[in-house]
């Protein structure tokens, strides 16, 4: 149990998020968006009943050309080469979005973590040396190395999980070094040496703790920013089977058909991604004015 004393800090801390929430009504927008898409990719298979034997395949519609929206199929189908359930595609395609955003940030994350904080608490040739390897993933575009790799691995959830991890990481790698180098020359962390704490222990519960604000924000970015990415993959047909319902893969299916009125093979599907995107950006806002130490200065 946290005393009176323990507790009030954190308190203090709970209704300051709440009222930077409660300020900005585009950051309770963003939150309902994600707790819809959460809810919509937990719900899935009573939402739209799974289609056996693998529910992330979507189900095929016996027709010639694409379906527009009725009873039977509420967003209508998409053409060739499935003539799939678009309805069914939308709703399973947010788990498989939602599930490989949160493994493919998770994982980055973890990486650039452990990467940034070696690099910029030990310094010297360890820092150069890890610095260096990270400069080499950004000197290629992500999206290109991540079809390259795709392509050398071949199909399937955890090959694009893999693919985009890679290409990741940097990008908290440095922001958590940066952090990092900033915090380790504050004060209390040279007051913490004099006293004689271990240099893990400060590491881990004072520098580290302090630096990953930022990167707390980024990750929320980067959970739409991801499914962006995903969904290109899709859509030039690498890393996921063909039938599979993704978002990506269901827009690849109806571009052939737009210019012939099908518009519900694409919209749908975009609408999704614009939404969830959207929430996540504005979630992300939402994080920075809560964490962001001038927001914190104004308010005292």
């Amino acid at each position: 149990m946290l005393s009176k004393e323990e507790l009030r800090p954190r308190l203090k801390e709970a209704r300051f998020a709440l009222y930077r929430l409660k300020a900005n009504p585009l950051s309770i927008l963003g939150i309902g968006i994600i707790v819809f898409f959460v809810a919509l990719a937990f719900l899935a298979p009573f939402v739209a009943p799974p289609n056996q034997p693998d529910p992330y395949k979507t189900p095929k519609v016996v027709s010639y050309q694409p379906l527009p929206p009725s009873p039977e199929n509420p967003f209508g189908t998409s053409g060739m080469p499935g003539y799939s359930d678009i309805y069914y595609g939308v709703i399973w395609g947010t788990r498989i979005s939602f599930m490989l955003a949160v493994v493919i940030v998770g994982l980055a994350v973890t990486i650039g973590i452990l990467v940034g904080s070696v690099a910029g608490y030990l310094g010297g040739k360890v820092d150069e040396m890890l610095m260096r390897m990270t400069d080499i993933f950004f000197a290629l575009p992500s999206l290109l190395l991540a079809m390259v790799l795709i392509s050398v691995l071949g199909r399937g959830m955890m090959v694009v999980v893999t693919a985009l991890t890679i290409v990741w990481w940097p990008g908290f790698a440095r922001l958590i070094r940066a952090e990092i180098l900033r915090v380790k020359e504050s004060l209390y962390i040279e007051a913490a040496r004099a006293m004689g704490i271990r240099e893990y222990v400060i590491l881990f519960r004072h520098v580290l703790p302090n630096s990953i604000s930022p990167v707390l924000v980024l990750a929320s970015l980067d959970m739409g920013r991801v499914v962006l990415s995903t969904a290109s993959l899709g859509f030039l047909g690498l890393g996921f089977d063909p039938g599979t319902a993704e978002w990506g893969i269901i827009m690849s299916e109806g571009r052939n058909w737009l210019l012939h009125g099908a518009w519900w093979v694409t919209i749908f599907p975009g609408i999704a991604i614009l939404a969830y995107v959207l929430g996540w950006n504005l979630l992300g806002d939402a994080f920075r004015d809560i964490l962001d130490p001038r927001t914190r200065r104004g308010m005292a």
